[in-house]
């Protein structure tokens, strides 16, 4: 049997729903409070756990980081379904000529994209996949299709150290990092806490701009020396159609709003007015945040599409994909509560201290991330858990806060490439498997798993 089927089949064998997993990890969390955890005197340890879970799922702060999660990935797949996305995809593919150029095309477009929005570079990629596939087919040219595919899953393995990476924009968020740590440390240290961990010091730093054109540079070479060997095969395609245009003829009454095109760049352009306004100076000091990322794009979506009928429509085919992410935020939360409540983080963050030191526990971190997220494929929701024990960990080692955010963005982002979960879009949009794609996604994962890792140590 080949790896990659060895890994399919270990998946579907060990690993249940991400839903099941996190309902499964709250048991855990919750047994092991119990047993270990600390709670006021006379509370008995059940009880206190399950209080503190019960406040955990429901943590207002938290839930509106779950919201902006969400519409980070809808108003990103809400882009790509627009009409001048749809140009733009075509113009790209009609570049093909060869295997090994398609191969770069794809996985280079796709990391690009994906470094400004992880939702939008998803459905972009696979869709880029697909229309190189037929247009392959079409002219002719010899392809590995499944090369194409994973190509089109690279943007999996950058977003996280991009602009709609989870754990640095949430950092950047005024009050953020308090809030995280509010009962874990010290108040003290809670204090000498910066009220923010600027981008210019995560995903605009020159470091992490370094290691992502390092990234983009040698796996899109590793693409095209691919594309060039592997095994052309034949395969069969359908044309994947884009939404379909029904809005030819006018709507009668009110429904002539949600049809005209005036109606939505009015609103479209005072969106763009109130961004400036309110978000100049942040973008002069290069700093961003989830409320800046999402309202852009709500703008930028609503022009794109031209009308509100049609961005409805985007809408309502995007946010399928956000259910199963949704329902798990709250149990990630619940679990955070737990280990807040029962001093499992204190005790955990001492492990690190101990085993580690400063130059050392960068890449802990990096590598517990990147197992973290088998289990815990939100980026947001891994956020939610693991950054307050890396958080109080850096701070006790002297570890500089935005190079441990990074890597456990890094390693978090590097294990999607092992991870099918967030491939299951693209997976149906190329009619692909798993195990078809799987060999060189792994092969793209150590590469770029290594330029991560020097990156780490040499920044």
């Amino acid at each position: 049997m080949s790896v990659s089927g060895y890994i399919e089949r270990l998946f579907r064998k060990f690993l249940p729903s991400p839903f099941a997993i996190a309902i499964l990890l709250s048991l855990l969390t919750l047994v092991l409070a119990t047993v270990f955890g600390s709670y006021q005197e006379g509370t008995p340890s059940w009880q206190g756990t399950l209080k503190a879970w019960e406040a955990g799922l429901w943590n207002r702060g938290l839930l509106v980081f779950a919201y902006q999660m969400m519409l980070i990935l809808v108003l990103g797949h809400v882009l790509v379904l627009s009409k001048p996305l749809e140009r733009l995809i075509i113009r790209i593919t009609s570049l093909v000529r060869n295997g090994a150029g398609a191969a770069l095309l794809v996985a280079s477009t796709t990391m690009l994209v994906s470094f400004f929005n992880w939702g939008l570079g998803l459905i972009f990629g696979a869709i880029l996949a697909r229309k190189v596939g037929e247009h392959a087919q079409r002219n002719q040219i010899a392809i590995n299709y499944p090369l194409i595919g994973a190509c089109g899953y690279l943007g999996l393995m950058v977003w996280h150290g991009g602009i709609s990476g989870s754990a640095p924009i949430k950092a950047s968020e005024p009050g953020h990092l308090s809030g995280l740590l509010s009962g874990v440390v010290p108040e003290a240290t809670l204090q000498a806490l910066p009220e923010v961990i600027s981008s210019s010091d995560t995903i605009l730093s020159w470091w992490n701009l370094i290691i992502f054109t390092t990234v983009v540079l040698l796996v899109s070479l590793l693409a095209y020396y691919l594309g060039k060997k592997a095994k052309t095969e034949v395969f069969e395609l359908p044309v994947y159609h884009f939404a379909e245009n029904t809005d030819k003829e006018p709507g009668g009454g009110a429904e002539r709003l949600d049809r005209s095109p005036w109606f939505s760049l009015v609103f479209a352009l005072l969106i763009f007015v109130a961004f400036l306004i309110q978000y100049l100076p942040q973008l002069q000091g290069l700093n961003l945040s989830p409320d800046m990322l999402n309202f852009f794009m709500l703008g930028l979506a609503i022009l794109l599409h031209g009308n509100i009928r049609r961005f409805l429509r985007a809408v309502e085919a995007a946010i399928g994909d956000t259910a199963g992410i949704l329902i798990q935020f709250p149990l990630y939360f619940g679990i955070m509560g737990v280990m807040t409540e029962s001093g499992l983080i204190h005790q955990i963050s001492d492990f690190f201290v101990q085993t580690s030191n400063s130059v050392t526990f960068p890449i802990f971190t990096f590598f517990s991330a990147g197992l973290v997220n088998i289990f815990v494929p939100s980026g947001g929701g891994q956020w939610a858990v693991q950054g307050p024990v890396i958080m109080q960990a850096a701070l006790q080692l002297g570890v500089p806060l935005p190079k441990a955010i990074m890597a456990l963005a890094y390693g978090d982002q590097l294990t999607n490439m092992l991870q099918p979960f967030w491939a299951l879009p693209l997976l149906g949009i190329t009619r692909l498997k798993a195990r078809e794609i799987l060999p060189y996604s792994i092969l793209f994962m150590l590469l770029g798993g290594t330029i991560y890792l020097l990156g780490i140590l040499i920044f």
